[in-house]
């Protein structure tokens, strides 16, 4: 008679990795969440998605690099900037009226906010214009 005892297979699922993966996802969702700027300027971009196509030629506000503000290209000082833009826009007669903001690159964010400010308290539509960035191979 064979009386040996038999081995019993137990069934075991290593767990020792999830601790590391838990701290990665955690740390990942941690950098992301600070990512999250809720201080962002909000500027009113025009819809691209309408239907119709209206050809108009909008108001351009533009800022050199020694701080000389143009409308149209034409000179004004940063003064009678609200004045200018409130009397073309008036001139114009438009239900959505849009300015384009060209600012130099290498001017501060305080002339682009105080720009920004005014058109918020006009109601007008801003948006900035940029330049692509060029490829490095080129």
């Amino acid at each position: 008679m064979n009386l040996s005892r038999r081995r019993k297979l137990s069934s075991h699922v290593e767990t020792s990795s999830m601790n590391d993966i838990m701290f990665f996802l955690m740390l990942f969702f941690l950098i992301v969440s600070t990512m999250v700027n809720p201080n962002v300027i909000k500027l009113l971009l025009p819809n691209a998605k309408s239907s119709k196509q209206v050809m108009k030629q909008p108001v351009t506000v533009s800022v050199d690099a020694a701080g000389a503000v143009f409308v149209n290209k034409k000179p004004t000082n940063a003064q009678a900037l609200e004045g200018e833009l409130k009397s073309l826009i008036a001139n114009q007669q438009l239900d959505l009226p849009t300015v384009v903001l060209r600012v130099d690159a290498s001017q501060n964010v305080q002339k682009l906010v105080d720009i920004l400010e005014i058109g918020n308290r006009l109601k007008i539509k801003m948006v900035m214009a940029t330049q692509a960035q060029q490829a490095a191979g080129k």
